[in-house]
């Protein structure tokens, strides 16, 4: 579901452009060959390059004929399906704003260890458009507000419906739930299916070589979950496909499964967590910061001499905030970039790993040490820690969980109305 179609576009500041799609019969496009024509819609060879590139890329493949030639079968596939989205966007007149789209690129730079930009710079420095990008996203984020307007009235669930999945929640409690990320690579057709199956193989290949899930399953997964990084959150068992299911009561906690066969195609699942539903212990926390801001972003290797001194001065401050007022006060002197106190902190969410465990071994009242970012030095004081036990979801987030479910099944039964009514050329070789 999210592949490049050739459009032009402009990003920074300004507003995303959509060119007129090619249209006519087999022939060049702009001098470059077509692969596919989609209901008129032209797919070139270059699109077809430029995303086979990209997934290389991400995946940490080399970018040699070989390996891109081998990538090209499902990359296709998954470009006629972004065909047909586009499409459908444009006849729901759906407009992506540019801050969402901006949001999601942000959150595949942040997912990567990236700087923000980083991608971009990265890309352009292997001669990838950053096009084949932006145009997942807008195609995604774009598809999704189809699918909103398809359901209408039926997108949003009665009281009725939130409380009868409550009544079902209760019966539930305490039953085992797992908290699942996975990327789904489809088989429209019969004959895909070893495509499809060479194409998980180098995904999972990639994977375990260390290719970051997030990266890999924002770009290449064809499910509703892929905007997050191909997180489902906490599912229950019956959720799952059977299959996927066997093998997920098996697996460790961080591991990653082999391609499953499962119904309309593969599924490559990495299990990130394990919970008894209604009984897991929740760490919320009270912090009190001081934020630094260096003068120019910090992008790696040798800091100026701007950057060393606000470290100084941050190493120097430490010793005077024995409690989170002193915090608070010297936040403000700073200029409060950002909040002294952001609220309450759930442990479990703080990302990445490495501050979840120095806010969970923190002692109250102690400052941390200097915590180094891109954009500055941040100081961090925990205030209070408490543990308690989660009960039932909200009835928002309840009324939340049956909206994804509806879109998630809606998006599957549109795609296939979309493939069975399209009329899909491709050329030979």
């Amino acid at each position: 579901m999210k592949s490049l179609l050739r459009f032009g576009f402009s990003l920074g500041l300004g507003a995303l452009c959509l060119a007129p799609l090619h249209r006519g019969h087999a022939q060049d496009a702009g001098g470059a060959r077509i692969a596919v024509v989609v209901n008129g819609a032209v797919i070139t060879n270059q699109d077809v390059d430029a995303r086979a590139r990209l997934f290389a890329l991400s995946a940490g493949l080399p970018q040699n004929p070989e390996v891109l030639d081998r990538l090209k079968p499902q990359i296709t596939s998954e470009l006629i399906d972004q065909a047909l989205q586009l499409q459908a966007i444009e006849r729901h007149k759906v407009v992506v704003p540019q801050d969402k789209i901006a949001a999601a690129l942000a959150r595949i730079d942040k997912a990567n260890g990236l700087p923000p930009g980083g991608l971009q710079k990265k890309l352009a420095a292997v001669g990838i458009p950053y096009s084949t990008l932006v145009q997942q996203f807008r195609t995604e984020l774009g598809w999704t507000d189809v699918l909103k307007k398809e359901l209408g009235e039926n997108l949003r669930p009665t009281r009725e419906d939130v409380l009868a999945e409550q009544r079902a929640m209760k019966h539930e409690l305490g039953q085992t739930q797992y908290h699942v990320a996975e990327i789904f690579i489809p088989i429209e057709r019969p004959s895909d299916e070893a495509n499809a199956k060479r194409f998980a193989d180098t995904v999972i290949k990639q994977l375990r070589n260390g290719a970051p899930f997030p990266v890999v399953a924002a770009q290449f997964s064809q499910s509703q979950s892929a905007l997050t990084g191909g997180d489902r959150g906490w599912v229950a068992p019956d959720l799952l496909d059977p299959t996927v299911r066997a093998i997920v009561e098996r697996m460790p906690a961080g591991a990653i499964s082999d391609p499953v066969r499962v119904a309309g195609g593969f599924e490559i699942v990495n299990l990130l967590g394990t919970r008894k539903f209604g009984e897991v212990k929740e760490t919320t926390l009270h912090i009190r910061q001081v934020f630094l801001p260096f003068p120019a972003p910090f992008q790696g290797g040798q800091p100026t001499a701007g950057q060393l001194a606000v470290l100084s001065h941050a190493t120097a401050m430490r010793g005077g905030l024995h409690d989170c007022s002193a915090v608070s006060a010297a936040n403000a002197a700073a200029g409060n970039v950002r909040k002294a106190d952001p609220g309450p902190v759930n442990l479990a969410t703080v990302q990445p790993a490495a501050f979840q465990s120095l806010l969970s071994g923190l002692p109250i009242g102690q400052i941390s040490q200097p915590l180094v970012s891109h954009n500055g030095v941040a100081l961090v004081m925990v205030c209070s820690r408490k543990t308690s036990t989660t009960g039932l979801p909200s009835l928002n987030e309840i009324g939340s969980l049956l909206i994804q479910r509806r879109v998630s099944l809606e998006s599957q039964q549109l795609m296939d109305t979309l493939h069975r009514n399209a009329v899909i050329q491709r050329e030979p070789g």
